[in-house]
């Protein structure tokens, strides 16, 4: 089966040859097992054979100026199109350090949304062009990406403290950011499909959660994050693609809500902050696809880990539904070697011959 076959039966909650298999390993990573023997020029998912998704993306960014501010051998600070300054370590597997923000009230955000129009170059058509039909003839699974919500909006753009306090004291400023972006997204996604550059599902990142809480309460999620999401799920659906959702940390109390406005997917499943993926196939596995739950804290200790995989994997693979990750990404302290044993049991485990 191509990678479309199986990703499509996933989400269709059918059987397949097997259960797809990716990951996302962090830069670091990437070095280590470069350093261990992995060739340069070939890509970890050709060189481990694992499942192959292709993505769109477009630009909603207010277009900031981007420019590196400082460079050593250890780290890159630099400025991004949605004014923020960050520091990037090279060789280091970490999220960034937010250093400052330019968009940090109701002014400054009016500002950068004037600059936020759709615009055929804000859509990367010499790519998809080049790719599109390779995609398609090599049975990728393609997914658009959004991006709107409280996860991309606290880091990307203003702040997570600053956002918080909005979604509390100006609950308003909060819902017109996450719409005019999710406006902004979909309608340059629409020119895309029109196009004919179709693409099977939508994901998009917000994560909601932490190690075992939420960041705001079920009451505030219903008030200013379900309705956007329900939009976007509703777009998705009527292109006839599928809408999966990345959200680290524990969001197990709005995971009812996410079904019941019709989400088909939710990933990574975070165990170590709390998640419990087999109990949401037991009672959600139906409807949801899970993707992930394999607990990256393992993955050094391959005996651990091996154990866990032979406890979970067999029951979130019934009756379809699941992609095999871990319930995050790949870190550096996995080797090669592991890395290479974990996906053979992998496509062992998530057998349905």
């Amino acid at each position: 089966m191509t990678s479309y076959e199986r990703f499509r039966r996933m989400f269709d909650h059918q059987e397949a040859d097997r259960v797809p298999i990716i990951d996302g390993p962090w830069g670091a990573t990437i070095e280590r097992w470069q350093r261990e023997g992995m060739p340069k020029d070939v890509s970890y998912v050709d060189y481990f054979d694992l499942d192959r998704v292709a993505g769109i993306g477009v630009d909603i960014s207010p277009r900031y100026p981007s420019a590196v501010v400082e460079q050593t051998e250890e780290y890159v600070v630099s400025t991004t199109p949605w004014g923020v300054t960050l520091k990037n370590w090279k060789h280091i597997a970490s999220t960034p350090d937010f250093i400052s923000h330019t968009i940090v009230d109701r002014d400054s955000w009016a500002q950068a949304k004037e600059r936020m129009t759709p615009a055929d170059d804000r859509i990367p058509w010499e790519h998809l062009k080049a790719h599109y039909r390779s995609w398609r003839e090599s049975g990728c699974w393609i997914q658009a990406g959004l991006f709107f919500g409280f996860d991309v909006m606290h880091s990307w753009v203003v702040g997570t403290e600053r956002l918080l306090v909005a979604m509390a004291e100006d609950p308003e400023w909060c819902l017109d950011m996450f719409n005019t972006c999710l406006d902004l997204n979909l309608a340059l996604l629409d020119r895309v499909w029109e196009a004919g550059y179709h693409f099977d599902s939508i994901t998009w990142c917000d994560d909601m959660g932490y190690k075992y809480h939420t960041f705001f309460s079920l009451k505030t999620y219903r008030e200013l994050l379900k309705p956007v999401q329900r939009r976007a799920i509703e777009w998705a659906h009527a292109k006839g693609v599928k809408a999966e959702l990345h959200s680290c940390g524990n969001i197990m109390p709005f995971v009812p809500d996410l079904v019941e406005i019709g989400l088909d997917g939710l990933n990574p499943l975070e165990v170590k902050a709390g998640m419990d993926p087999v109990g949401l196939k037991r009672e959600f596995g139906d409807r949801l696809l899970l993707h992930g739950g394999i607990n990256a804290v393992l993955w050094d200790d391959f005996e651990a880990l091996e154990a866990e995989m032979r406890r979970v994997v067999p029951i979130l693979k019934e009756r379809g539904g699941y992609i095999f990750s871990s319930d995050h990404s790949v870190p550096s302290s996995v080797s090669l070697e592991n890395f290479g044993k974990i996906v053979a049991l992998a496509k062992e485990l998530g057998s349905y011959a």
